[in-house]
């Protein structure tokens, strides 16, 4: 076994930049080129999820580096500092590590980037962190269950993953399930069908702390319901935190059964808002470092300005900036920034709209507040206002069917598509709803 020269760290990180920026971190600095052995280099990463990242995202690209700077055809590992201190090497399991038990669902992976040091406190998410941070600081005891809501891309993701990692820093013992609610149901639907519902309930009902995205998607799920709810039940009754995302509060999630209402709102339920302007250009800066990207303060407040509902897209921005700054060997400005993005989100009818702006015209056109249009009543005059929002969304902006049911009260993609076809077939027949989109229509292409 042999000790690896500095500079072959060193250029490692040169072509690893050079050649594949989107992946790349500023803790990658914190990684070391350990030892060779054979026909493979280890890299030593202190953090697990920093390991699972790599593990998971990075093999190849440090591989096609490390072949790069050493000219030899090698594999690469990845280990922790307890691996390389006490695990033989040919011991090694990928994907392992030794400080936390915590299992994830082969879907899902936590994301260094998704920590509390990065998660960008404003006025319209502030409840929701503190509570966040005081739910992996004292699992089971803070607040449980935890729920927080909001629209699509507001960071609940973010908050969910900060909590598995803090708590595995604090407690590397505990164990831990974070999973979607898809995926949750699909294993549900797998046990029942291979005959495995004790092993499946075994498993579930023993995690320290079980956190579930998304789990509107348990609307209208009647045995996956059935089954979640006596999962809660153990969980809650037995100490164990239980942290859940979703679109929407827990009474506006339909056909959620009263029961699972009654329990998701036991605990404490916070709200993550659209972020102001201000909270957005923070967001913007600290998105750019993680990828070691210095921005300007006009090109932070040019994004911040031009994005202004999801922080995906906002990372999808930097993301594309950074690539085009290293095609045209430029440093980032104003000028570059409009360049890289300026048609980044423009929709098919060459609008720069957002669904807040659809949302404000049309509750402003007919007369209605914003949590009426958003509300599950069903009289014509708020019914089909909120048809109208839902296909001017899809018409004029790229969110999916299920985005846009998220950002309308939480409803599902179904209740979306039918809102579309309603509102296309009437128009053809309906010259008063014709003339009322197309001066919806006009109004927003002021806007934008």
């Amino acid at each position: 076994m042999a000790m690896v020269d500095s500079t072959v760290m060193r250029s490692v990180l040169e072509h690893l930049w050079d050649s594949y920026p989107s992946i790349c971190r500023h803790w990658f600095n914190d990684i070391e080129a350990v030892d060779m052995d054979g026909g493979t280099i280890r890299f030593l990463v202190h953090e697990p999820v920093q390991l699972r990242y790599l593990q998971r995202s990075c093999t190849e690209p440090f591989t096609d580096a490390t072949q790069s700077a050493t000219g030899r055809l090698l594999g690469v590992e990845f280990i922790t500092p307890d691996q390389l201190s006490s695990i033989p090497k040919d011991e090694v399991v990928s994907g392992a590590t030794s400080r936390a038990s915590i299992d994830l669902d082969g879907e899902m992976l936590l994301s260094p980037d998704y920590s509390f040091d990065s998660f960008v406190v404003g006025p319209d998410n502030r409840l929701a962190h503190a509570a966040a941070l005081a739910v992996a600081q004292q699992p089971g005891r803070a607040y449980n269950p935890f729920f927080v809501h909001g629209g699509v891309g507001l960071g609940k993701t973010h908050l969910l993953q900060a909590i598995c990692q803090q708590a595995m820093r604090n407690d590397p013992g505990m164990r831990i399930y974070y999973t979607s609610c898809n995926a949750f149901m699909n294993q549900f639907l797998d046990a029942v069908q291979g005959g495995e519902m004790n092993s499946f309930r075994h498993r579930f009902r023993n995690y320290d702390l079980l956190v579930v995205d998304d789990i509107h998607d348990l609307s209208n799920r009647g045995p996956s319901q059935e089954e979640f709810f006596h999962t809660f039940n153990t969980l809650y009754q037995g100490g164990r935190q239980v942290v859940l995302s979703s679109d929407a509060p827990p009474n506006e999630i339909p056909d959620l059964e009263e029961r699972l209402t009654s329990r998701f709102g036991c605990g404490l339920v916070a709200n993550i808002e659209r972020p102001c302007y201000e909270t957005r250009v923070a967001i913007v800066k600290s998105k750019a470092a993680l990828r070691s990207l210095q921005l300007p303060d006009d090109v932070a407040g040019y994004i911040a300005a031009r994005i202004d509902t999801n922080i995906r897209e906002i990372e999808g921005a930097i993301t594309k900036i950074q690539t085009v700054a290293m095609l045209d060997g430029a440093e980032v400005d104003l000028a570059m920034t409009k360049r890289a993005i300026g048609e980044q989100f423009r929709s098919n009818g060459s609008t720069q709209l957002t669904i807040q702006d659809i949302l404000d015209t049309v509750s402003g056109y007919y007369g209605l507040k914003l949590t009426e249009l958003l509300s599950k009543r069903r009289h014509k005059s708020v019914s089909l206002p909120r048809q109208i929002g839902m296909y001017l969304a899809r018409k004029h902006t790229r969110f999916s069917l299920g985005e846009i049911g998220g950002y309308f009260g939480g409803r599902d993609h179904t209740t979306v598509m039918h809102a579309i076809k309603s509102i296309d077939g009437k128009r053809t027949g309906d010259d008063r709803l014709d003339q009322d989109i197309a001066q919806l229509e006009s109004v927003l292409l002021e806007q934008s």
